[in-house]
């Protein structure tokens, strides 16, 4: 099921120009975003933009790499012949490659989304990134959920007012018809309550309880980054392509950045303090795997054994 709105129907079968109506949010979206945890925004793209953001990919295609892991993990369910392809550093490309996917960062549709979801100043904590595939690419192990709660994602609605702390936009430009595979979601997931069951995440059981969203190129997806979410092996007979722009809210941190210890955020001084001291200057991040964390006995304070 995707949301629309009734006046935009008739333009469902023409994809030469965009309904300015796709950049206010209605009251439907808010619902379904709540509802669901995920939100397909059709024809948000014209015929047009599409082919200029595959040009530019192609141009740089000498630069696309095979992701070098397994995501299938152990599951039977989504195993390939190959491993997903991916690209980054589009917005630094030379003009006019990078052209296409800087309006992306801004583009209306996103705006008026992501302050109704995320709120006003919202920013892009990483990406855009590139995620293609091929016939007989694997698929990605289901992660994220409500559950166990995550500081830098969470997902709340309260007094009429949604507040997702983690979002991702994921522009489509090809297409992903049903049974293809690609994207995946366990609709409802980003409020459980519960953990997600191992046998859950690696389809082998309970796979009813997935759904791959059909979208076509120039169509917008919005997740909250708790959605129990992945991919399925692809199926499709042509290319995947799907570039991801991974956002937070203004007072979120996803993604560690670039000065994110403590010698990049204060300086070499910070080498003379020691470690319990430096522990609390390192940035914000969800990527704590292995950093100093602290405890205290009420009379000492020391690093916690890992």
């Amino acid at each position: 099921m995707v949301v629309r709105r009734s006046e935009r129907r008739q333009r469902l079968h023409t994809r030469q120009a965009v309904d300015t109506s796709l950049n206010t949010v209605s009251e439907e979206e808010k619902y379904y975003f709540d509802l669901r945890g995920y939100l397909v925004v059709r024809n948000a793209l014209t015929a047009e933009a599409v082919s200029e953001c595959n040009a530019a990919i192609d141009h740089f295609a000498d630069q696309i790499s095979v992701y070098p892991n397994s995501l299938a993990r152990d599951s039977r369910a989504l195993q390939g012949t190959t491993s997903r392809q991916q690209l980054t550093g589009m917005l630094g490309w030379p003009a006019p490659y990078r052209e296409p996917f800087r309006r992306l960062l801004v583009h209306p549709t996103v705006v008026s989304r992501l302050n109704e979801f995320s709120g006003p100043g919202f920013r892009l904590d990483h990406g855009p990134l590139l995620i293609s595939a091929t016939e007989g690419t694997e698929g990605h192990y289901l992660h994220g959920a409500g559950e166990p709660f995550s500081p830098a994602t969470w997902y709340h609605q309260q007094n009429g007012k949604i507040y997702c702390r983690g979002i991702t936009v994921a522009w489509q430009l090809t297409a992903c018809n049903p049974g293809d595979g690609g994207f995946a979601v366990i609709p409802g997931s980003h409020k459980t309550c519960e953990p997600t069951p191992p046998e859950i995440r690696s389809l082998a059981e309970y796979g009813e309880l997935v759904v791959q969203p059909a979208m076509h190129a120039g169509d917008v997806l919005f997740f909250a980054e708790t959605a129990t979410h992945g991919t399925l092996p692809w199926k499709g007979k042509t290319q995947r392509r799907s570039v991801l722009y991974k956002y937070a809210s203004r007072g979120a941190a996803r993604a560690t950045g670039k000065y994110f210890t403590p010698q990049a955020r204060y300086g070499a001084w910070t080498d003379e303090l020691t470690p319990e001291q430096q522990a609390v200057l390192y940035g914000p991040g969800v990527h704590h795997k292995g950093l100093p964390l602290l405890e205290s006995d009420g009379q000492k304070t020391s690093i916690a054994e890992s």
